[in-house]
């Protein structure tokens, strides 16, 4: 069964602040969020594909290319990006390269202005200037972004909507918001996906080289990334 989801004026009519969206806006996302809560992923993507058209973009890490799968069956010129932040596994360019080939993808990767040697890899402020910076200038010139948070991800990050108003100023649409990391193998299996080339050593959630380990046997995915640290989250989302 299709999922129905009222439809409003088109955003153009809108202006976008990040303080918060217009009163009409704000009730199309709540009403999106509800009636998409329990929507299949296909389903979650097709609106915002049918919504915001090509005033979008999706954010994909390549640590798996479940949500990149998803997403190109809805739309195949849907457009993605891959933030670079210098500090990249080698196998994780490696694999950006196999998948965008293989889905010949329409990406842009995006890049720091700072060099490696100014708040490098660990440091207080790199992820602020080699993530969030970036992101933000791409996400500048769309009224949307799809992204692969699940909610089992971190505490922080359990309440996460299907859809909703970013800080950022801009819709936020995440379809996988309530899978499971089971989910995202069972996906991965049963459409015999390319896999990361560093799952086999016991890397689940890879981020950077320098901040990201192997996990071991009863350790949570998100265990292996800022290992010794209380750091959960690099400012993409939160």
């Amino acid at each position: 069964m299709k999922t129905i989801v009222k439809r409003l004026p088109d955003l153009d009519e809108f202006p976008i602040s990040s303080s918060g969206p217009p009163a009409v806006l704000a009730r199309e996302i709540e009403q999106a969020a509800a009636d998409l809560e329990h929507a299949r992923a296909e389903e979650v993507l097709a609106w915002a594909v049918e919504r915001f058209g090509d005033d979008l973009l999706v954010a994909t890490s390549f640590q798996d290319c479940v949500l990149i799968d998803l997403a190109v069956k809805v739309k195949p010129s849907i457009r993605f990006i891959f933030l670079d932040t210098g500090y990249h596994f080698p196998e994780t360019l490696a694999f950006l390269d196999d998948v965008s080939k293989h889905y010949d993808l329409n990406i842009d990767i995006l890049a720091p202005d700072v060099p490696l040697d100014v708040w490098p890899c660990g440091s207080q402020r790199c992820c602020e200037f080699r993530k969030v910076q970036p992101l933000n200038r791409a996400l500048a010139g769309v009224s949307a972004w799809i992204t692969g948070l699940k909610r089992i991800d971190t505490p922080e990050r359990a309440n996460a909507p299907v859809v909703n108003w970013d800080t950022k100023g801009l819709v936020k649409v995440n379809p996988l918001a309530t899978w499971t990391d089971e989910d995202i193998e069972s996906y991965v299996v049963e459409h015999d996906l390319l896999r990361h080339p560093l799952n086999a050593q016991g890397y689940v959630s890879i981020g950077c080289a320098p901040t990201t380990r192997p996990i071991g046997v009863g350790e949570h995915p998100r265990d292996g990334r800022w290992p010794d640290s209380a750091k959960t989250e690099c400012g993409l989302h939160l």
